[in-house]
């Protein structure tokens, strides 16, 4: 009688068995691709899971989806790739715990983005953050203008944190509301108390031009010092 299952072919695909040293080395390049390409990739483009959960699922979801919809997909190489993935996983969590530079070059670190009201520029040139999206974050959270911010962070999963001054601290910011913030211009029409465009300082500045006490750029807008409304 006909066998219902061709074993050979749903297990091994009929590759020979040496075929799984391959797979253990396939699946350990690609791990490692993952890892490095989403670790490019930024925070932002992995919000809310860390990279190495990200790599996971990806890895994990690909390794099982491929057996269940291509018959030429063996069972056996799928599983081992599980089990690969998992050695690989025991093996980058364990390193993590044992050296504080590899758990912030695997899950990166919090940034401050925000310091004092102002922008912390370095942070800005490091992650791949839109000032666009960084304002439109904020405008969520009912924030007006960057003085009523005394630290905002990015964390490791690509979210933003803020911590706010109370009422009687809120000081001149940069209004980030995109009727005020477009309204931005090299020449100043009257004196008063403007913020820089670019990093957020805020100074008193003369009618005419003027440059930025901290990062000398020239584009100005006028700071405003209202208190949050929540």
């Amino acid at each position: 009688m006909k066998e219902i299952f061709e074993w050979n072919r749903l297990f091994f695909n009929e590759l020979p068995e040496v075929f799984l040293l391959e797979v253990i080395f396939r699946s350990t390049v690609m791990f490692t691709i993952l890892l490095l390409t989403l670790k490019l990739a930024g925070k932002r483009g992995v919000k809310q899971l860390s990279i190495f959960e990200t790599v996971i699922v990806i890895a994990l979801g690909s390794a099982a989806g491929d057996p269940m919809f291509y018959e030429d997909v063996g069972i056996v190489p799928a599983a081992i790739v599980f089990l690969v993935i998992i050695i690989l996983y025991r093996s980058v969590t364990w390193l993590t715990g044992k050296s504080k530079k590899f758990e912030e070059f695997i899950e990166g670190k919090t940034e401050c983005l925000i310091n004092d009201g102002k922008f912390s520029i370095s942070t800005f040139k490091k992650e791949s953050l839109a000032q666009d999206e960084f304002f439109a974050e904020l405008r969520i959270r009912s924030i007006e203008h960057l003085g009523q911010v005394q630290h905002a962070f990015i964390e490791t999963s690509g979210e933003i944190s803020v911590f706010f001054y109370p009422d009687e601290k809120v000081k001149y910011g940069l209004p980030i509301l995109p009727s005020m913030f477009n309204a931005k211009n090299k020449f100043i029409p009257t004196d008063g108390i403007y913020a820089c465009s670019f990093c957020g300082h805020t100074q008193e500045v003369k009618k005419g031009t003027a440059k930025c006490d901290v990062c000398k750029k020239e584009e100005w807008v006028e700071a405003i010092n209202t208190l949050r409304i929540t």
